[in-house]
């Protein structure tokens, strides 16, 4: 995979959960009840802090994985080829 749709693919991933909406079934019969009554502010609270809760694990584990990547290619030895005869 080149580098160009690699990057593509992690924007959108990234920038793909900002158009998501999420709601579990009772969270949203609760929603449904408050915006027929007219109040909307639950319901965009509470679909971003799903959206939170469902991204931040992903992050965590892409940030612990990119550094452990980093830190193995620092540490691993040079390689050196000699020839014997």
């Amino acid at each position: 995979m080149n580098l160009w749709l690699r990057i593509c693919v992690i924007t959108y991933c990234l920038l793909g959960t900002f158009w998501a909406e999420a709601q579990c079934a009772m969270c949203r019969t609760q929603v449904v009840n408050n915006v027929s009554q007219g109040d909307t502010s639950l319901a965009a609270g509470l679909n971003t802090g799903i959206l939170y809760l469902f991204f931040t694990p992903y992050v965590a584990i892409a940030v612990v994985a990119y550094f452990w990547y980093k830190n193995a290619k620092v540490n691993e030895p040079k390689r050196t080829y000699s020839r014997t005869s």
